[in-house]
């Protein structure tokens, strides 16, 4: 059973940035496809970013491109979402999900779920 940890959540100021992690345990970091996927108060949760397994391929959601950059450390069991120029409409709970299968854009159904980290941009 994959567990999930992020960290890296808070409160800034809209154009600022926050650096998100994830840290997996009780599995194979590397047999995993990771993604960062969002929910603000009221809406369906959202896919933000995925990673394949070495890397090798990312994806964004249109609402994030330019600003965000997913990365991961296999050595160190990790995923990261760097996240820049905030705008308050990226407020929301900030979720890690890992998954066996091919890595796809807009990806928003995951084997395993961490249990959210909260980013609140303010204007």
């Amino acid at each position: 059973q994959l567990q999930l940890v992020e960290s890296g959540g808070g409160l800034v100021q809209a154009g600022g940035s926050l650096r998100l992690s994830c840290v997996a345990s009780g599995g194979t970091f590397s047999s995993y496809t990771m993604g960062w996927l969002r929910q603000a108060p009221g809406k369906e949760r959202e896919f933000v970013a995925t990673i394949s397994r070495f890397s090798s391929t990312t994806y964004y959601a249109d609402a994030v491109k330019g600003r965000s950059t997913i990365s991961r450390d296999n050595a160190k069991n990790t995923v990261y979402l760097q996240m820049n120029n905030l705008e308050p409409e990226d407020t929301a709970v900030y979720y890690c999900a890992a998954d066996r299968g091919v890595t796809q854009p807009n990806r928003r159904r995951y084997d395993y779920w961490g249990q959210g980290t909260q980013v609140t941009v303010s204007s």
